[in-house]
């Protein structure tokens, strides 16, 4: 009886509530008022799906040929057509899936790691460190991405794991000078040198107290980042340097179908599709998340 007296005296103890359910209840409201961010959303995660239970569920061998069925459009039998090879353009397609999602991921999980070490470093400490730093990274970012990719792949040699390396260094210095530009507004506060008052180590501070501050546009950077690298790594593969065959990887599937364009379109125009499709639901999705984590958005 006494507890409920005091609950009854004291309602805003009922209404107290968790500031980062709060916070991320609000967030997720102004996600969903973006309706291009949900169906983006949407076909990242079934695409997610499919290339986790789609080789699963899809029986057909993606590198099984059969000569005499070979270039087949579109059928009940063949639903995204065959190849000059006689194999089945659906099941390479859930196949190359699961390839194309792990060099976006994996890419970007490298370059981000490595790029929000040295960002946060250079903010952090400053002087010669963050110079000397951030003229590496205007070295690596006066190369087109795409261009520095290739010399690196050129240099390792054609396989997926080199295009993975590959594409991870050159999202490096996108992720640091994002991650440095923020922690030299974050250090700043006055939270940062009560905690520096307090002896905390410099450790402690920049991963206990400056990170969880500036993940929002880590994150962000990291979603579209991944729709770049997918792209890189499809160019790649179109160009021989990627995954190499009979891997169902969707760069290369399309670099197979050029010399059959005019008499099996169907070669060319599903693989290029698709990646389209999850490079722009990348993007959408990244812009949603700006825009829904941007503090000027709060209503």
């Amino acid at each position: 009886m006494l507890s409920t007296t005091q609950t009854e005296q004291n309602p805003s103890t009922v209404r107290k509530s968790n500031p980062r359910a709060e916070a991320f209840k609000t967030f997720m409201k102004r996600l969903l008022k973006n309706k291009a961010a949900v169906v983006g959303g949407l076909i990242i995660l079934f695409i997610i799906l499919v290339g986790i239970f789609g080789p699963f569920l899809v029986k057909t061998d993606p590198n099984a040929q059969n000569i005499l069925n070979k270039l087949q459009p579109p059928s009940k039998e063949h639903w995204f057509g065959t190849d000059n090879f006689g194999r089945d353009i659906f099941s390479r397609i859930v196949n190359g899936t699961k390839l194309t999602l792990t060099v976006g991921f994996l890419s970007v999980f490298i370059g981000g790691i490595i790029g929000v070490v040295i960002g946060i470093v250079a903010g952090y400490y400053g002087g010669a460190i963050d110079t000397i730093t951030m003229r590496l990274m205007d070295i690596l970012l006066a190369f087109p991405g795409i261009l520095l990719a290739l010399a690196i792949v050129s240099v390792l040699g054609g396989s997926l794991i080199n295009v993975i390396i590959a594409v991870g260094i050159f999202s490096i210095p996108a992720f640091a000078r994002i991650v440095r530009g923020s922690t030299l507004q974050v250090k700043k506060l006055e939270y940062i040198d009560a905690v520096k008052a307090l002896g905390a180590s410099d450790i402690r501070i920049i991963f206990k107290h400056i990170l969880p501050n500036i993940m929002s546009p880590i994150i962000v950077q990291a979603t579209m980042r991944i729709a770049t690298a997918i792209l890189t790594a499809s160019g790649l593969a179109f160009l021989g340097l990627g995954a190499q065959p009979p891997a169902a990887e969707w760069g290369a599937m399309l670099s197979d179908g050029r010399a059959f364009m005019h008499n099996a379109g169907h070669m060319v125009l599903i693989p290029g599709m698709m990646i389209v499709i999850v490079v722009l639901a990348f993007n959408i999705f990244g812009d949603g998340l700006r825009d829904a984590l941007d503090p000027k958005m709060k209503q």
